[in-house]
């Protein structure tokens, strides 16, 4: 037998044809898709998904469109949920329905620019301790173990003592040491990915240390770092509702929804609408990135899934 015949026997289909084999091999998918293709059929996350996607949309439409401003004082006092209230108004004749989308802007602007600060800071800061591995490692991983050792709500009401309230400084003390777990998982991602050998071969042939983050780790970490971020929102915005119950929220005439709830707390017996309805939107939001972000984590790690 020849050597060309060999080759031919030895990549030869068996049991089946070219145009099957074909069909087959049009049916895999992308990793980024076989993730999206097991999200959808999460119906609690899509679930979730839709409610932020009502939510955020609602935010952004209402208070533009509604012929009442958050802050007009229209001669109505603790008026109930009516036909022309639809939740009601506050002690100060303000339509409350316009003053919970306004306040979602609020709320949500919070949760969500913290969320992107402690990406930034906990990636790169995850990332460069990885990577660089030895004394680096631990003197960075020192540093965050000594902020973690600080009670977060603890540092948060000092900053925002000496800060004085208000939606900066509630951003800046929200974010001061929420970071580190987002380094902590980053670093743990870096560690089992760093020695493959594509990151190995880059190394190799001279890649840089912003290189090797930018185009190989946190792109092979992603996975974790969206997961994380969409559990960070939640928790900022609850944070952010308890700190308005301690007086260190949102500062008037802007409000939030945890500046609305404690508001409300105050009238709970005689207007009660006036804490229920922020209350219910603070779960109903922390309820739909929490479901949001179990679906990402159990699609993009079906070990995880049970």
């Amino acid at each position: 037998m020849t050597q060309q015949q060999i080759d031919k026997e030895m990549f030869k289909v068996v049991g089946g044809n070219s145009k099957a084999t074909d069909k087959l091999a049009d049916k895999s998918v992308s990793f980024w898709k076989e993730v999206f293709l097991r999200f959808s059929h999460n119906k609690l996350a899509i679930f979730g998904l839709i409610m932020l996607i009502i939510i955020v949309s609602m935010a952004i439409l209402v208070p533009m469109l509604s012929q009442y401003k958050d802050s007009d004082q229209l001669g109505v006092f603790n008026s109930p949920p009516s036909a022309d209230f639809w939740f009601g108004t506050d002690d100060l004749g303000r339509d409350m329905f316009v003053r919970i989308w306004a306040g979602a802007r609020i709320s949500l602007f919070i949760g969500i620019t913290a969320a992107v600060i402690d990406l930034v800071i906990g990636v790169l800061w995850g990332s460069i301790s990885g990577l660089a591995g030895g004394r680096v490692d631990n003197i960075m991983m020192r540093i965050a173990d000594v902020l973690t050792a600080v009670p977060y709500l603890l540092v948060v009401i000092v900053l925002l003592v000496v800060l004085q309230p208000g939606l900066f400084p509630m951003i800046i003390a929200l974010s001061i040491t929420g970071w580190i777990n987002m380094a902590r998982i980053v670093r743990g991602e870096v560690l089992s990915i760093k020695n493959q050998e594509y990151v190995l071969a880059a190394r190799t042939l001279g890649a840089s240390t912003g290189h090797l983050i930018l185009k190989h780790l946190i792109p092979n970490a992603l996975g974790a770092i969206l997961v994380t971020m969409t559990l960070t929102i939640p928790s900022a915005i609850f944070t952010e509702a308890f700190l308005s119950f301690l007086g260190l929220g949102v500062p008037a005439p802007h409000a939030s929804w945890g500046t609305m709830a404690t508001e409300g707390m105050r009238a709970i017996n005689s207007a009660p609408w006036r804490m229920i309805f922020p209350a219910i939107f603070i779960s109903l939001t922390i309820f739909a990135f929490n479901a949001v972000g179990d679906g990402l984590r159990d699609a993009l790690d079906p070990k995880l899934r049970k």
